[in-house]
Formats: structure tokens, C-alpha cells, sequence
């Protein structure tokens, strides 16, 4: 029975992991993903912690998909899973203090600081085009 939930869970996800990684955004499966590329990040970098959570998510993943059509956009581009990789998904969530664990959320960083967070109750009632105008002026601030 297992084997079959994993199955149907892997089934069932792919497309949420599809929906950021076919932007180019570059999933970190592991802490040491994290680590190495989150660690000494140079320049801009943008973070989303995906999530399967219903309404907060089916509008997370389209508001950065529109947010990525901006002039500027962070010079790098990271994902994690929340509920599926946890290991990496708390990895990446100590550069995101002070604030408290949130799923989905979008972090961005400059020079490895965080510099913009919008946490899942700033995602929750919003559309996907408000949380796209939130990550542009977002990133026309700090994507320089």
C-alpha cells in the first residue's frame, strides 16, 4: 500500500514541481542543495517554497510565473517543497528569518540577505496578478 501512496503522491505533485521548474526555476531536492547554492549566493535571488496547500498555492505558482515576465528579475532561481523535501525546505527556510515557517512563501534575497518575504497569509487572499505586482516592485527595488 505503500508503494502505491508514494506512487499517487509523486503522480499528483509533479505538476506543481513542473509548474516552477518549467519557468526555469531549479528545484533543491536536499540540504545540501541548499547549502550550496543559497550560501554563498551572489546578486539576486529569488526562492519559492512550493507547497500542495489549495488556493494559496494555485495562485502562488501563476503570480511568480507573471512576476518572471518582469524587466528585472533575480539573477537566480530556486525552488523547494514543503511537505516533500523537508530537509531542504528547512534548509532554506533559516534564510528566511525572522520570519516563521509558511507554505507556500516567496523569499528574495540579495547577496544572501533577505530583503523581501511574502509570507502564505499574504498569498491566501490574493490573486495571482497581486502577488505578481508585489514580486515585480519587489525585484524593480532590489534587482539592480
Amino acid at each position: 500500500m505503500s508503494m502505491s501512496f508514494d506512487r499517487y503522491m509523486k503522480d499528483m505533485i509533479q505538476p506543481m514541481r513542473d509548474e516552477l521548474t518549467s519557468l526555469g526555476i531549479q528545484e533543491l531536492r536536499t540540504p545540501e542543495d541548499v547549502e550550496l547554492h543559497l550560501s554563498d549566493a551572489k546578486g539576486t535571488t529569488l526562492v519559492v517554497v512550493n507547497s500542495v496547500c489549495g488556493c494559496a498555492a494555485g495562485q502562488c505558482r501563476p503570480g511568480v510565473a507573471t512576476a518572471l515576465s518582469n524587466d528585472l528579475v533575480p539573477d537566480n532561481l530556486f525552488t523547494v517543497f514543503a511537505g516533500q523535501d523537508k530537509e531542504a525546505t528547512a534548509k532554506a527556510r533559516e534564510y528566511f528569518a525572522p520570519y516563521p515557517p509558511s507554505s507556500p512563501s516567496i523569499a528574495v534575497l540579495k547577496d544572501g540577505e533577505l530583503v523581501h518575504f511574502i509570507e502564505r497569509h499574504q498569498i491566501e487572499d490574493r490573486s495571482a496578478e497581486e502577488i505578481a505586482a508585489d514580486l515585480s516592485e519587489a525585484f524593480d527595488r532590489v534587482c539592480r
